[in-house]
């Protein structure tokens, strides 16, 4: 599960916040970055075509491989396909098949999410889930570092200089192609997980659209009523502060003058540490404080650390950094120390760690949500949902900062992030008075 998570979490910044950095050190204008950024949205559609996986078997590969593994496969050779085409282009002449690239990495990358999540639900009962989840999240909150600070360090190592060059970054999607064959030899190596539920035949397209569709959607209604809506709501909301707030880090990070070689060496130190220690801690936490409990301290810790990018944007940050250090550091220590670096650091540290937690309660949550009758398309469709509203707002975030300013968006993306933790509190209510309870598929 760690290499499935680090096959999942791979793409997702290279069409995301580390391409924004691309676009933005080649000239490409602010607003235009958030509007690239609606291509991400493509994880949000992933339910649409779900129950071909649970109903479709690949040809050759599934008598080889089996359902799940064979989709594995098939999707991480697409995406190393479309890695090695992006690392061909330079989106400041082509710009049409460098998009057409994106997408198709966006497309594979979505449908190889839906096959780990129904792989890993199928691989261990409820018990087991947690510790799964935070498996699976600390290999997926690794492979962003490998693709964000990663992906920085190694196309400053190829060209550090001031001056735009595309091969730097043509050099570093190569790169991240090669990562992507983890995930392949995880999928070689792994054992099919065997199916908790037989599948139902689908001789016509009326019995697709009724097995595959109309079945998985109704069964959350059947198994919780009236208060699916609340659960609903949670799952469309929880992402909604670190989503729109996230395509804006890097451009942030390049206006406030941070090189490629910075963002990366604080990124690959402190945000590796942090990330692990936020998804062990979040998977601790599920299991000695409980999962809502869990899931409403991740939500409040993705506000606040939204309100520490504000901070950093304003002028005072860096001495107030240095007065809080002086009181616990050696003054040796300080003088060799770059006070904007300290405050990089400070800020992609908490941001990581808060990720951390909330992101493992987040798939447990949504893994208890899921019947494993309708494993892959059930799971799809709440991890699709959950991302739609954040990233259709987030391609505004260009139009926002150059309307009001820094400091102002991410106060705003803090703000927004309190719509989950009301829902969140509300459901919390409901268990305490016996009104609501998981119902275990």
């Amino acid at each position: 599960m760690g290499l499935f998570g680090f096959s999942s979490g791979l793409p997702l910044l290279l069409v995301f916040s580390t391409l924004s950095f691309w676009l933005r050190e080649a000239g490409v204008d602010r607003a235009s970055i958030g509007f690239f950024s609606w291509i991400a949205l493509t994880y949000s559609f992933k339910w649409a075509w779900s129950p071909l996986i649970d109903q479709f078997r690949l040809p050759w590969l599934h008598n080889k491989l089996g359902r799940r593994r064979s989709w594995l496969l098939f999707t991480q050779v697409v995406i190393i396909s479309m890695l090695l085409i992006m690392a061909t282009q330079d989106p400041q002449h082509s710009v049409t098949l460098f998009i057409i690239a994106s997408l198709g990495l966006a497309i594979a990358s979505a449908t190889q999410d839906v096959v780990v999540d129904a792989f890993r639900i199928e691989s261990a009962d409820t018990r087991l889930q947690g510790a799964m989840a935070a498996t699976y999240m600390t290999g997926y909150r690794l492979a962003m570092i490998v693709a964000g600070a990663g992906s920085l360090a190694i196309a400053a190592f190829y060209d550090n200089s001031a001056i735009y060059n595309a091969a730097a970054w043509q050099f570093a999607y190569a790169s991240m192609a090669l990562f992507m064959l983890f995930g392949v030899f995880a999928t070689l190596l792994s054992k099919e997980p065997v199916a908790k539920h037989k599948i139902q035949a689908v001789h016509n397209i009326r019995d697709f659209l009724i097995t595959g569709i109309v079945k998985p959607l109704t069964d959350l209604f059947q198994r919780y009523g009236k208060t699916c809506l609340i659960l609903l709501a949670i799952v469309i909301t929880y992402r909604i502060s670190d989503i729109v707030m996230g395509i804006m880090a890097n451009p942030f990070y390049v206006d406030m003058g941070y090189s490629k070689a910075e963002v990366a060496a604080i990124s690959k130190i402190f945000g590796v540490i942090m990330t692990l220690v936020g998804a062990g801690l979040g998977g601790l936490l599920v299991s000695s404080l409980g999962l809502l409990s869990t899931l409403l301290l991740g939500g409040v810790l993705s506000a606040l650390t939204n309100v520490l990018f504000h901070w950093m944007a304003g002028s005072a940050a860096i001495t107030q950094v240095m007065t809080v250090l002086a009181f616990i550091a050696p003054e040796a220590w300080l003088q060799t120390q770059d006070p904007a670096q300290l405050l990089l650091t400070l800020v992609i540290s908490a941001d990581n760690l808060s990720a951390g937690i909330a992101t493992c309660a987040f798939v447990v949550f949504l893994s208890r949500l899921t019947n494993t009758q309708f494993t892959a398309t059930q799971y799809a469709l709440f991890s699709s949902i959950m991302v739609l509203l954040p990233k259709f707002i987030a391609g505004f975030s260009g139009v926002a900062v150059d309307a009001w300013d820094y400091s102002t968006f991410f106060i705003g993306t803090a703000a927004i992030g309190i719509i989950p933790i009301l829902f969140i509190v509300v459901l919390i209510y409901m268990q305490l008075n016996n009104r609501f309870k998981w119902v275990e598929s």
